[in-house]
């Protein structure tokens, strides 16, 4: 039995008799007491399987860190170790990051490396301590040393709060800091639409210093979620999964950093937390690490993102139908459901377990258990507090902003799974008219199997526990009405990892000059004199590109950019040419892919409208191919 499991020990008196005498109806969205029923109802029935399980595992620790340790933790999951320590001198690849940052993103890092190097200097670690203002400074002063000698930094430092800052002169892409463009109340204050354009917590301080915060705070109680919606990016919506890896690392870090800013405006204390390394089983089903789970199902399953295990209890649950009445809320016989779980163990990979005699309510029984008996929480011992603690951000825009960023910084495999389990959902939703399982209701049920995890939140005090439970049901309920806008990217993210990769790429240039000068020269003219013969350049007039399309019957076209052309149509008018070869791919098969110049590659939507995104990008190639390729 783990110890220290759950954060609560909820007090009965609050139930109704029968269990049943709230309004199910899902008319007035609102967690009163009488509507937290079903969560410690669920919390009972988790302490009962519990009881019953067979699974023996060891508490997960959760290290406290030592003074500073959390934040050079952060810097290195941040990518900005050599701020400090023994490579700190090595700082120039840096100097490029940080020149990206908005204001409130500066302050953030600021704030831990000032924090780490008074953590040194107690250490006596006298090695190359930065001072936290040289480090800024050092962009202001590298004015030729790291654009291209023709350019400041295009961020401002704090003192220059005032000042826009669009980007760099002829930049075709601003950094989603220009917040003079429109009236405050217009840019901070329509009540649905989420700005993806301007960094959130810059939003968020512009709101703090003015009276518009009050206007856009939203009335008391917790009534129907408000309809929020990304409106219409005309250079395309970028979905997790659009970019290639190297551009994700870099929307992680710049996810990381904003997120601690957006919380630092609020005062609400960010913490990675660090599990104490213990020793997990590496074969089997239940209370197996997900990439283990995942490593033992690609053999089977070539390229497959979800454990089989997971896909396959939530298919059972669909066979029979979903509108069972309490779908999820009525646990499955314990006994019966520790014998399932003993008997999956033994035949889900031989294919000789009988599907046919498990019962819906077991099937949903096992999907939560296995969620619960992950090693470490589907929403990772790193940020599972970050996420409860979303509850705390005064406004639901921002609550939203922040679990945007959150599922960013997510490990491939927990996001996958998440994503297919909030699908899943959902769809359990849409029957809620016979099933009686409104978004309320699957909230409940759901947020103590995701949140209540052994190692947290033992030395929870009773006086809390209901606002903890109501908070992380909210979070639930958050994660489940958004989840589409969820795994979106945001453009300001998009845009700085633009501006890096331009500056990288003016560094990278600038260093083979300074070694190989006239070698470069001479590299440069001729290949200038090649690119001139390139139908991707002279032979193609202007506003027109060159279209790649190595797997189709037609490889190559060019293209004439006009105001209203997507890159849908682009695809569409490839598909349609079948000259000679049989066309077997399908139109939601194959996208245009943008690829090089201010980006390494990016899988484009098809409202992305072509002119725009060209003038974002003049540099880039553009390839359609399948998702797989």
């Amino acid at each position: 039995r783990r110890s220290g499991q759950y954060t609560m020990n909820h007090d009965h008196s609050k139930k109704t008799p029968d269990g049943a005498s709230f309004d199910r109806s899902g008319s007035q969205d609102s967690l009163d007491e009488l509507s937290m029923d079903d969560y410690w109802k669920e919390l009972e029935n988790i302490h009962e399987t519990r009881g019953n399980n067979h699974v023996e595992q060891v508490a997960l620790v959760v290290k406290e860190p030592d003074e500073g340790e959390l934040e050079e933790e952060w810097l290195k999951e941040a990518g900005l170790s050599n701020l400090f320590g023994e490579s700190s001198g090595d700082s120039l690849e840096s100097v490029v990051f940080l020149s990206t940052l908005t204001r409130t993103q500066k302050a953030a890092v600021e704030k831990r490396v000032e924090t780490v190097t008074q953590t040194m200097r107690k250490r006596n670690k006298q090695h190359q301590i930065p001072d936290v203002r040289d480090i800024f400074r050092l962009q202001n002063d590298s004015k030729g040393k790291v654009c291209d000698g023709s350019e400041p930094s295009t961020v401002r430092t704090s003192e220059n709060k005032n000042e826009t800052q669009d980007g760099t002169k002829g930049s075709k892409f601003s950094l989603g800091t220009d917040e003079q463009k429109r009236p405050l109340e217009d840019m901070l204050c329509s009540d649905t639409d989420i700005n993806l354009e301007i960094s959130f917590a810059e939003q968020a301080a512009n709101l703090k210093d003015t009276s518009v915060g009050k206007m856009c705070k939203g009335g008391g109680g917790d009534t129907l979620l408000p309809n929020f919606r990304l409106p219409k990016d005309k250079t395309g919506t970028t979905k997790i999964g659009d970019l290639a890896p190297q551009d994700m690392k870099k929307v992680y870090s710049l996810a990381l950093i904003e997120l601690t800013a957006l919380y630092d405006i609020f005062g609400t204390e960010f913490k990675q937390q660090k599990a104490v390394k213990i020793k997990t089983k590496d074969s089997g089903l239940f209370g197996v690490p997900l990439s283990v789970l995942l490593e033992q199902d690609q053999k089977k399953v070539p390229g497959t993102k979800i454990p089989l295990i997971f896909q396959k209890l939530i298919a059972q649950i669909e066979e029979a139908t979903l509108e069972t009445e309490g779908l999820l809320r009525i646990p499955g016989v314990a006994t019966r459901v520790k014998s399932l779980c003993q008997e999956l163990e033994a035949k889900f990979y031989e294919g000789t377990f009988n599907w046919e005699n498990v019962k819906q309510h077991d099937a949903a029984s096992l999907l939560k258990l296995f969620i619960r008996e992950l090693p470490q929480p589907l929403l990772t011992v790193e940020y599972l507090k970050a996420f409860q603690d979303v509850q705390n951000l005064p406004t639901r825009k921002q609550q939203l902003q922040a679990l945007n960023l959150l599922v960013l910084l997510l490990p491939e495999a927990n996001r996958d799974t998440l994503k297919v389990l909030l699908e899943f959902l959902q769809r359990v939703i849409d029957h809620r008219d016979k099933n009686k399982m409104t978004l309320k209701n699957v909230a409940m049920v759901m947020a103590p199997n995701l949140f209540t995890f052994h190692g947290f939140g033992s030395k929870t005090i009773e006086q809390r526990e209901f606002v903890m439970a109501a908070g992380t049901a909210n979070v639930m309920r958050f994660m489940i009405q958004y989840q589409k806008l969820l795994w979106t990217i945001p453009k300001f993210i998009i845009n700085q990892v633009r501006k890096q990769n331009t500056e990288s790429q003016k560094k990278e240039k600038k260093d083979k000059a300074m070694k190989k000068l006239l070698k470069k020269m001479a590299y440069d003219r001729e290949k200038h004199e090649k690119q001139e013969k390139t139908p991707n350049d002279a032979d193609v007039p202007q506003g027109v590109i060159r279209v790649q399309a190595p797997h189709l019957s037609k490889v190559s076209m060019a293209i004439q950019l006009t105001e209203e052309l997507k890159a849908g149509d682009i695809v569409a008018r490839f598909l349609s040419q079948k000259s000679g070869n049989v066309q077997t791919l399908k139109k939601e098969e194959v996208f245009l892919y943008e690829i090089g110049g201010n980006i390494g590659e990016r899988c484009l939507d098809d409202d992305t409208y072509m002119k725009d995104l060209y003038q974002l990008n003049p540099n880039a190639e553009w390839v359609i191919k399948s998702k797989q390729s």
